[in-house]
């Protein structure tokens, strides 16, 4: 087992607090080739490993540590908001326990999976299979460069790792 950081942006942090989000989808780079296929590749993540979730963050002059979907306006400091790639292992509030972590093409992602993905949608219960898809791809193409959308955004169907996790507790010593 080893432990592991994991980025996400507010909106999928919220969904994983509010028990949405059981998985999350990261390009395989580099992208296989013909010659040499996806299963070559070393997986990123195993399971068993634990990930804390890297988030928007701040240390308070009190020396507690905030998120950035917290009240900006509760916290009566002059300090900054940190972006999330600079957070430190100490301050992560959320751990996730990988359980599964497989290979596969972008757009081979089921209704269920795009449910498990933390997608919201205004009126879920209405939704058909293609609405549920769009609502993905929408939230999908908004976390890839748009100058790599050629190569990795949903209608490029690029390969990804699919990682399945669960919530757990902070492990000891940590």
């Amino acid at each position: 087992m080893a432990i592991k950081p994991i980025l996400f942006n507010t909106e999928m942090v919220r969904a994983i607090l509010d028990g949405r989000k059981s998985c999350t989808r990261r390009v395989v780079k580099p992208q296989p080739t013909a010659r040499y296929g996806a299963q070559c590749i070393k997986p990123p993540y195993q399971s068993g490993d634990i990930l804390y979730v890297r988030e928007t963050w701040k240390r308070a002059l009190n020396g507690y540590y905030y998120y950035e979907d917290w009240q900006r306006d509760d916290i009566a400091d002059i300090t900054k908001w940190k972006p999330s790639i600079h957070m430190p292992k100490e301050a992560a509030r959320i751990w996730l326990k990988v359980t599964n972590v497989r290979v596969e093409r972008l757009q081979d992602i089921t209704s269920e999976q795009i449910y498990r993905e933390g997608v919201e949608v205004e009126y879920p219960h209405v939704l058909n299979g293609e609405e549920k898809r769009y609502a993905f791809s929408t939230l999908w193409d908004s976390t890839i460069k748009k100058a790599d959308l050629d190569r990795y955004g949903l209608d490029a169907n690029p390969w990804v790792w699919v990682i399945e996790f669960e919530m757990c507790e902070k492990p000891e010593g940590v």
